[in-house]
């Protein structure tokens, strides 16, 4: 059964609290929405092949602006635009980008299915509302949890590192 957007799917044990802000990385507040595009950017410079991003967070929080600016710090072709109608994106360049909106998927079959002419291992894979259904991918990940204010264009960043390397990674970036 499908939970909703973001929301996990399966026999996910959820963390208490404490335990979540212990696996948490670095919290970014982002006054302006252009802001996120910029940590996008800045994010780009710790990636390398292989990278799974699991981006979660209402409409509007600014998913697909991070991607761009990841994107643009990995300096691929062409504009990043949201692949909801499309499902996935591959943008080429010196590394991969590979976007997907799993918000129509509801099951790692339907990923599997997606059948990109691109190998993850030497990509990035950026997912938005991948929560619960696509972590299975790769060994570790990063999830980023995007939030925004009820009023005005503040965003709230908070990344979670998952395995690997990545809390050493994160922590440059603060």
């Amino acid at each position: 059964m499908h939970h909703g957007p973001g929301r996990p799917m399966g026999p996910r044990i959820p963390l208490t609290p404490q335990q979540r802000e212990a696996l948490s990385g670095p919290d970014f507040v982002l006054p302006q929405a252009s802001d996120t595009f910029e940590l996008g950017r800045r994010l780009a410079a710790v990636l390398r092949a292989g990278d799974l991003l699991v981006l979660t967070g209402p409409l509007g929080a600014g998913k697909t602006a991070l991607v761009q600016g990841i994107g643009a710090g990995l300096g691929v072709g062409g504009t990043v635009v949201s692949p909801t109608f499309v499902i996935a994106r591959v943008h080429r360049g010196p590394l991969p980008l590979v976007h997907v909106d799993a918000y129509r998927l509801r099951s790692m079959a339907e990923v599997d299915d997606l059948d990109l002419d691109v190998d993850a291992a030497d990509a990035v894979t950026a997912v938005e509302w991948g929560a619960g259904l696509v972590e299975q991918l790769s060994d570790a990940h990063l999830e980023i949890a995007i939030d925004r204010a009820e009023v005005g264009e503040e965003r709230y960043v908070r990344l979670f590192p998952h395995g690997g390397d990545w809390a050493e990674r994160v922590a440059s970036l603060r």
